[in-house]
């Protein structure tokens, strides 16, 4: 009798202990779709910031074209993986990759747009211009922020899968480790040469 009694309380602490592993392994999960959710938040922003800056400058630049094509078409590659990733359900290692390149080209290019700005005095004095440029640098420090933000919860769920008992356990249940948001090319480290 003791001896099934025993058994049924060790079982049951056993399930206790795997609900409560389990939990916390989605609860990770779902802190990593939120932090995602946030850089995407950012980074739509700054898509929707950039076809206002380029109608700004655009007046100032014509001749220029070339620097504000180029903005649009990076803008443009990079709004398509971030839709892509959207499409696929949450970031991958390759679809991370390619929006990583996509951002990297197009942080360049708004640095030359806004080293462009001090040729022309009117358009670096232009309220407009001054306010995109505010609202830009702001989006920027944001989409930084939601990235390590992003990294940090990245990180804790990697660790709660590779620790002891859930090591065991994590990829049965579905759980795999997920990709961090880092920089992989030389150039995008550089930082952009921005001058007035």
């Amino acid at each position: 009798m003791w001896f099934w009694i025993s058994l049924a309380v060790v079982l049951g602490v056993l399930v206790l202990f795997a609900i409560g592993l389990y939990n916390r392994l989605v609860t990770l999960r779902n802190q990593v779709k939120n932090a995602w959710s946030q850089i995407d938040v950012q980074l739509q922003r700054r898509y929707d910031l950039i076809p206002n800056l380029i109608e700004t400058v655009k007046g100032y630049m014509n001749y220029e074209k070339g620097t504000l094509e180029a903005v649009v078409q990076a803008r443009n590659q990079a709004s398509a993986a971030r839709e892509a990733i959207q499409r696929s359900g949450g970031p991958t290692e390759s679809s991370l990759k390619e929006l990583m390149g996509a951002e990297t080209v197009l942080q360049k290019g708004l640095g030359s747009i806004f080293a462009l700005a001090e040729n022309y005095p009117q358009l670096r004095a232009s309220e407009n211009m001054q306010r995109l440029q505010e609202e830009l640098s702001s989006t920027e420090n944001k989409v930084a922020f939601a990235r390590q933000a992003y990294n940090d919860q990245a990180m804790f769920y990697n660790t709660a899968q590779q620790e002891f008992p859930a090591v065991l356990v994590a990829s049965m249940l579905g759980h795999h480790p997920v990709e961090l948001y880092e920089v992989t090319t030389p150039t995008a480290r550089e930082a952009v040469k921005v001058s007035f």
